[in-house]
This record gives structure tokens, sequence and C-alpha cells, in this order.
């Protein structure tokens, strides 16, 4: 493993930083204003007479080799601080007693600072969950190697490796990491020689079609679009800025990105098999059902799962029971009982 050793102040603003991305999320407006998911341009055809039994419907599936009791990934969002373990430890308790996927947030700081591992390490509450390690892919850029990505891995015990692109973020923060050059040649590296699955995603301003096939070729294993109309990470860097320059910056490029549902069906309507996760704006379960209508496999929410866990593990309990009600209910009054039933039913339409 690389044994990069930070100086005390690049480890302070490592750990401000994770802080100060949870606080402004939850206490700041850094929504998309302009453009929204998508979702809002699809209507389902209401089937008023469903011809199925409510109690029939089945949301189970599978995704990279693992069961789940639902299409539904716990986004990554965290780490690094005590409120950060805190919310991992309530959602992967909750992910566990439902089944659900879950991803934590970018684990760089563990490979810089070995004792806040802990605050990531939600395998012991979450046996049999999907659980995705996280990484930003601009770090195999700054010093990050194949032996750093299997510390993350196994420090997790995860089941696969999320590297997470953010060209935006990244320009937008302070003394950001903006060297991008070469990435796609070091991702397919790592894909051959790492032994879980690579999911390459974005952090809310979307993959097109075009870069999605060339991380296909690359040889990722799914493809987590992450799109604009949710959390505006362009918004959460001004918020944080200490220099005009930065924080103008941030607010130009707030509403910047491809839509979700643009991006799930351009990547879709080109690569039909790739394992793909619809993220980046999803509020609700009737979202989820689109997403899986449009051809996505899973659907990942991060903000209202973050709220709920702030408050309690009750509240991500509650907030599991509704997302579950709401997909069944678009399920049952689209006359389906199964997502593949749903999947194909073309019960969505464009309005």
């Amino acid at each position: 493993m690389t044994t990069t050793v930070p100086s005390v102040n690049a480890v302070t603003e490592i750990e401000t930083r994770k802080a100060d991305h949870l606080r402004v999320c939850l206490e700041e407006d850094v929504q998309f204003q302009q453009v929204t998911s998508g979702f809002e341009c699809y209507r389902f055809t209401h089937h008023c007479l469903p011809e199925i039994n409510r109690s029939d419907i089945n949301l189970q599936t599978t995704f990279l080799s693992k069961n789940l009791g639902a299409p539904v990934l716990i986004s990554s969002m965290t780490g690094g601080t005590e409120l950060a373990q805190l919310v991992n430890t309530r959602l992967a308790i909750v992910a566990q007693r439902y089944q659900l996927a879950m991803g934590v947030g970018s684990q760089r700081i563990v490979i810089e600072q070995p004792h806040l591992a802990p605050t990531f390490a939600v395998r012991s509450f979450a046996p049999d969950i999907l659980l995705l390690a996280n990484l930003g892919a601009v770090q195999l850029n700054y010093g990050c190697g194949l032996d750093d990505c299997l510390h993350l891995v196994h420090s997790l015990e995860a089941d696969a490796l999320i590297l997470h692109l953010n060209p935006l973020q990244e320009c937008v923060q302070s003394r950001g990491d903006t060297n991008f050059r070469g990435l796609l040649g070091k991702i397919a590296q790592l894909c051959q020689q790492l032994p879980v699955p690579v999911v390459v995603k974005e952090v809310g301003n979307g993959i097109s079609a075009a870069m999605a096939q060339k991380l296909i070729d690359a040889g990722v294993s799914a493809i987590d679009v992450a799109g604009a109309g949710g959390t505006s990470w362009s918004k959460v860097e001004s918020q944080r800025a200490k220099d005009n320059k930065q924080r103008r910056l941030g607010q130009t490029f707030a509403d910047w990105g491809l839509p979700t549902a643009e991006c799930i069906n351009s990547i879709r309507g080109n690569a039909p098999t790739i394992p793909l996760i619809a993220s980046g704006g999803l509020i609700n379960g009737l979202d989820v059902a689109k997403a899986i209508a449009l051809g996505a496999d899973l659907a990942g929410l991060a903000r209202p799962f973050l709220e709920a866990a702030v408050k309690s593990e009750s509240a991500v309990d509650e907030l599991v029971e509704v997302l579950i009600a709401e997909l069944e209910t678009a399920l049952f009054c689209t006359g389906n009982a199964t997502l593949a039933e749903l999947r194909n039913s073309g019960a969505l339409q464009r309005v």
C-alpha cells in the first residue's frame, strides 16, 4: 500500500472537508434549481384493472451476483467523522434488515489516516448486503494504486469498488485534484487486476452514452450515472469556498450536468446489458419505478437517507417502508408483479 504521509495541515483539511460536506448538505440549499432529474417528463399509464394481487408483487432482484430485497441502493455519502460513523451504522443496520445495497463515502481519508477506518466499517452490522467501497478515480493520479484499492476493499469487506468521477467538484473545490490525464487507461488496468468488480459513478453531473461506452470498453462491471437533478456538488463546494473566485465558480456551474433520466435512456439504448444504477435527484419510490422502467437495474438515493439517518434508525426504517410501498404501488397500478415485467411493460410514457 502507498505510504504517503500527509502533513498535519492536510490531515486537518480532509477531516474538516468531510464534516463540512455533511453540514452543508443538511443545512444549506444545495439542490439543482434549473436542471431536474428528468423523471417528471415521464408518466405511467394507469391500469384500473391490474389483474394481480398486490401481495404477490416481488421486488427481489440481483446485482453483481448479490441478492437484494428491493432495487434500492443507499448511495455513497460519508465517512471519516464521528457523525459519519453514526450515519453509516444506522444505514447499514437498515440495509441488512431490508437487504438493500449500500455504498460508503470516499475512503481516501482511510489511506492517509488509517485510524478513521472504523467510521466506514459497517460489515458487522450488515453481513449479507451488497457493500461498495469508494475512491475518487482521480486519486489514481495522486499516488493511489492497486495496493491501496485492495486495502480499502478488504478493510471494508466490500463486494465491489466504486471509482467516482468528479471533475467539476474538483475544479470548484479549493486546491482540488484536477489532473485527470490518462485515467481511463488506469481504470482499465485496475479492472483487470482487482479481484472484485469495479463500478464507475459520477457525483451528480451525469455520464453520457459515449463516456459510458468508453468505460465499458475499459472493463468496468457496472455504471452509476449519478446525474443532475439532486444535490449539486458545485453548490456544496461554493458554500465551502474561502475565496470569491471559487465561490463564483461554484455558482456559475451550479446547474451543470446531464439529467439522470436522460443518462439512463441514452446509456441503455446503446449498452443493453451493462449493470446500470440510476442516481441523482431520486426522492421517492415512484422515481425508483420510473428508473427501473427506463432500464436501470438499481436506483440510488442519498440525501433522503442522510436526512433520515441523522435523526434515528427508526427514521431510516420508515423511509425504506415508504419507498417500498411507493414502488409496490407503481407496479400494482401498472399491472406488473415483478421488476422484469415493469421494465418490459411499456407502461412508462414520455409526456
